[in-house]
């Protein structure tokens, strides 16, 4: 009998010890949910299984591609968000409210500065971890340009940008390549332009008005009518709206296209296709003589950590692994985008050298993250599809209802 009870209470025992370890195999899981495609979801997903082999837990790795916004308005709206989720620029304004702050991390002190106001709200709280610094403008064949004997340097403003795609389109090559069919490409095109009109200039800066919740829908349709004209004119490809964003980067790299409206891992994922590409990347023309070109800043890569997750410690674990200057290396790269964080040094190829050439131009916020609600991207993306396929009054209609949804969504 007293056999008998030492084996059931070291039995009670191993059984405690078991629990305290952490239990079954759910309690080791943790949700990782990215959006995106391509290169920078591959080295997040090796970067997610070294983690795994580091630390015997189980990452439940999901990247929907471009469903991700959809699908996280679900679990927002369910509140059943993953326990670590990409916030890729919306982690103060769509996001901050389901995220745990991160200020008391020791890795937040390696944000950089250029990116740091970008992922905190007015009172400083940091809601996501930044792995690269999205700086980019407009991305270009070099080789193609050089034919069309076209010079990036001369190009300051838009009606420079169309004499250029005018040359392009003269020795037969493609000038802009759009996938519309994924309409997620058309906001790219309104986040680079709409600057311009809106913004740089700063004589005529609607910055404060936007911030006040005031939108002047007549300069958008003037951005419209930009993209309404270039479709005209012939300067996108045939199927820009039937196309497949896939397409885009496959014309680049090969010679066909000129130019696209995309961030820098255009460049990383056109070497993937098409190594021998001669690729680069160049400012945003101005919509004035009066005004200079810029470019385009914010996070791409970003993670936070659920305020409800009941895997905290887990999921602080997976963020500084990440954060660790050889794997954070690795994922800034894949974008073809700078580190957001300086103890991360980053060899961006092709990339650096346009980094390096612009350093001094000056950098806006992406227009829809900086100046208008959460929500009104989805209208910019639809409705600019509209326009695209060059629908009767599609770029007056566009503005109105791109209107009715800042006004919507801010409150007015």
């Amino acid at each position: 009998m007293k056999k008998l009870v030492a084996l059931l209470v070291v039995a009670t025992m191993l059984l405690g010890l078991t629990a305290c370890g952490g239990g079954d195999a759910k309690d080791k899981k943790l949700t990782v949910w990215v959006s995106g495609a391509g290169a920078q979801v591959d080295a997040m997903k090796a970067a997610c299984e070294a983690f795994e082999k580091e630390t015997g837990y189980t990452v439940e790795f999901s990247a929907p591609g471009d469903t991700y916004e959809e699908l996280m308005k679900t679990k927002m709206s369910g509140n059943d968000m993953p326990d670590v989720f990409d916030t890729h620029g919306w982690s103060v304004a769509r996001y901050s409210e389901y995220l745990m702050t991160i200020n008391d991390l020791d890795v937040t002190k390696n944000i950089n500065d250029q990116i740091k106001n970008i992922v905190s709200d007015e009172d400083g709280n940091i809601y996501a971890l930044p792995f690269d610094m999205d700086i980019t403008g407009i991305v270009y064949n070099v080789d193609v340009l050089k034919e069309a004997n076209v010079n990036v340097d001369d190009i300051k403003t838009w009606a420079d940008f169309e004499a250029a795609c005018e040359a392009v389109k003269k020795i037969g090559k493609n000038p802009i390549h759009m996938g519309g069919s994924n309409n997620f490409t058309i906001g790219w095109f309104y986040d680079r332009v709409a600057p311009s009109f809106y913004i740089t200039d700063e004589a005529n800066s609607k910055a404060k008005d936007l911030k006040n919740g005031k939108f002047d829908s007549k300069l958008w349709e003037d951005v419209s009518a930009v993209l309404d004209s270039w479709v005209t004119k012939g300067y996108l490809n045939d199927d820009c709206v039937s196309g497949e964003y896939t397409a885009d980067v496959q014309s680049l790299a090969t010679g066909e296209t000129a130019f696209l409206f995309y961030g820098n891992i255009a460049i990383t994922l056109g070497l993937g296709i098409n190594e021998s590409a001669n690729l680069g990347m160049m400012p945003l023309p101005s919509n004035s003589e009066k005004d200079e070109p810029t470019l385009i800043a914010g996070e791409n890569v970003a993670l936070g950590i659920s305020k409800n997750t009941k895997k905290k410690d887990m999921a602080v674990e997976l963020l500084n692994y990440l954060a660790k200057p050889e794997v954070a290396a690795t994922i800034a790269k894949a974008t073809g985008n700078a580190s957001a964080l300086t103890n991360v040094e980053v060899d961006l190829g092709m990339v650096q050298p346009y980094l390096d050439k612009y350093a001094d131009v000056e950098t806006f916020p992406y227009f829809d993250r900086e100046y208008c609600p959460s929500g009104v991207w989805d209208v910019i993306c639809s409705t600019g599809q509209n326009v695209l396929a060059q629908k009767p009054n599609a770029v007056k209609d566009t503005a109105k209802q791109v209107l009715d949804a800042f006004n919507e969504k801010f409150g007015n």
